[in-house]
């Protein structure tokens, strides 16, 4: 994967000037370690006239599939091969991007110390990328590349087989951009736009992802006529990113258009005297309740079980207190998910020790989850079938035995508060029951009791004072010494 930036100079601007812009000495050949293989920049010419910085990214095919976002989703589209033949080693892509981001970290952001006018100040720049894949073909390279100053935008198509020349073209160009710009805006171009004309990205595109765009496409992308184009296709079409992407976008254009800052136009509310309440999920009303009971009872150890995607543990995983936090889940694909909401591979060495994702059921025992402070099974126990129940209260209660149970199930008598859900359904397809709170109080007080626990119950959401809350919980605290249950063995094997 290859790529040259150069420029031409006089003696009172030397084309080496390049070298400090770039950060990267013309004499010296530097060598950078990359997620997925080593990045070399190095100068084939470097003289007062003309200067030339190659960047030569090797890319490693077992770190690509090891660290890749899923078999068959790093990036190459031919699902079925693509660990094994691909382009990816060739043709500029999100990888590249990533390397030009590593190793030209401060001249993206237009830093430069030693020169600090020459980095404010266009060039004569020329890049070359000998092997572009271009979904939308040349015209779309000139369509993304041309409306950013570039006088000239060259992407010539590469023949499939110069042999064979009835075959056509392959999706790949020769592009060649020349034209009067500055070093840090031609690098941001290309961040953004490599993986853009690549149409795919080797890793998981979360909601940082929105950040880095805007980033990079500062005091361009606002104005683009592609600008739906490139931010959906940067996004990896995920809708609701993109739609995010678009409004922070059009606020930028707004600020620009009338010269002001965006904090300026986006002011339509104002926090000192705005007295209407936003609308707050059910499903954060739940986590902050189960985090503020956790603390209350100076749990560190934490088991989420029946985990999902995640979302709990993303909310632990902030709390510095909680220094344990097992995720537990029968899904193999929701443990997928959660892998990629936590960023399990890109987490610092002290963050990645505190968390870990089992694959398990929570009605078999389990040793693995024996000795924790607490345990959650949040809107958990209305998935399974009633006959299941003892299973999995003699696994969590009986077998782990953590100090701390935490349980959360909906409150059936709240459902005709919901205008949305119609009379006789419960709240999700898979819900096997929903209990109303006698219910829910009647078998909670049950297992505390056999199990050698107290009992308490707080409401999550309004308090109805007819119909009580949405979302109704039990805590459970344990009152013996013992890490014995309160039941024969034969009862246990039962269970």
């Amino acid at each position: 994967m290859f790529l040259t930036i150069s420029t031409t100079g006089t003696p009172e601007r030397p084309a080496t000037d390049l070298g400090f812009l770039l950060h990267k000495h013309p004499d010296k050949a530097q060598t950078f370690s990359t997620s997925h293989g080593t990045a070399h920049v190095f100068y084939p010419e470097a003289s007062v006239e003309r200067c030339t910085a190659a960047l030569l990214l090797e890319v490693d095919p077992v770190a690509l599939v090891r660290r890749g976002k899923g078999k068959g989703r790093g990036g190459a589209p031919d699902a079925a091969l693509a660990q094994y033949v691909n382009d990816r080693p060739y043709a500029a892509s999100s990888l590249l991007s990533v390397a030009l981001s590593t190793v030209f970290k401060s001249a993206l952001r237009g830093v430069c110390a030693a020169l600090p006018e020459r980095a404010e100040a266009p060039l004569a720049l020329r890049v070359e990328v000998p092997a572009l894949p271009a979904r939308g073909g040349a015209e779309l390279v000139r369509k993304l590349f041309g409306p950013l100053g570039w006088s000239s935008v060259e992407a010539q198509p590469v023949a499939l087989d110069d042999r064979f020349p009835a075959w056509g073209d392959s999706r790949y160009v020769q592009l060649v951009l020349e034209g009067e710009l500055r070093l840090a805006d031609a690098l941001r171009q290309l961040y953004v736009l490599l993986p853009v004309l690549d149409d795919a990205k080797h890793y998981w595109v979360a909601t940082d992802e929105v950040d880095k765009l805007l980033r990079a496409g500062e005091g361009w992308l606002a104005e683009h006529p592609e600008q739906k184009l490139i931010t959906s296709r940067y996004l990896s079409r995920r809708w609701g990113l993109t739609r995010q992407a678009m409004e922070r976008l059009e606020l930028v254009r707004l600020a620009e258009s009338d010269d002001l800052e965006v904090e300026d136009v986006d002011n339509a509310v104002d926090e000192t005297t705005d007295t209407e309440e936003r609308p707050f999920p059910l499903a954060e009303q739940r986590r902050d309740a189960i985090l503020e009971a956790l603390r209350a009872a100076g749990a560190s150890r934490v088991l989420d079980l029946g985990c999902g995607q995640g979302q709990l543990v993303q909310a632990l995983l902030k709390d510095v207190r909680f220094t344990e936090i097992v995720g537990v889940d029968v899904s193999v694909r929701a443990l997928t998910i959660a892998g990629r909401r936590l960023k399990l591979d890109r987490l610092g060495e002290r963050q990645a020790a505190r968390v870990q994702l089992l694959q398990g059921s929570l009605t078999y025992t389990d040793k693995r989850l024996a000795g924790y402070d607490a345990a959650v099974l949040s809107e958990v126990i209305e998935h399974l079938d009633l006959p299941r129940l003892p299973a999995l209260e003699y696994a969590v209660f009986g077998s782990a035995r953590p100090r701390t149970v935490l349980v959360t199930t909906p409150n059936v008598e709240y459902n005709v508060r919901w205008e949305t859900l119609p009379a006789g359904h419960v709240r999700h397809g898979d819900h096997r029951f929903e209990w109303t709170r006698e219910e829910f109080r009647s078998w909670a007080g049950a297992v505390a009791q056999r199990h050698g626990y107290e009992v308490r119950f707080v409401p999550v959401g309004p308090d109805d004072p007819e119909v009580g809350p949405p979302t109704q919980m039990a805590v459970f605290e344990k009152t013996d010494t013992t890490d014995a249950p309160n039941r024969t063995q034969k009862e246990a094997k039962a269970a």
